[in-house]
């Protein structure tokens, strides 16, 4: 009986290498996610703002003048 009150009482101690070890593994999960998501705020961020850009250029058929896109306007749209 010696033997299992010895092996009892390791088992109400408080086991401090599993908290330590279940603290790392979720710093690394929350590492893990923050990483990504930063890197896809980035990435959408980029798509939008080359998409927003490929808008806002004008395209050579609807500026065949050569001029700005500003000039092709008539002054009865921009001014109402």
């Amino acid at each position: 009986m010696p033997l299992f009150n010895s092996q009892h009482q390791n088992d109400r101690g408080i086991r401090w290498r599993g908290i330590a070890a279940t603290a790392m593994v979720e710093l690394l999960v929350l590492f893990a996610l923050a990483f990504a998501v930063v890197r896809y705020v980035e990435w959408s961020s980029a798509v939008n703002l080359a998409e927003f850009m490929s808008a806002t250029n004008p395209s050579s058929a609807a500026n065949h003048s050569g001029g700005s896109a500003a000039r092709s306007i008539p002054p009865e749209i921009i001014f109402g």
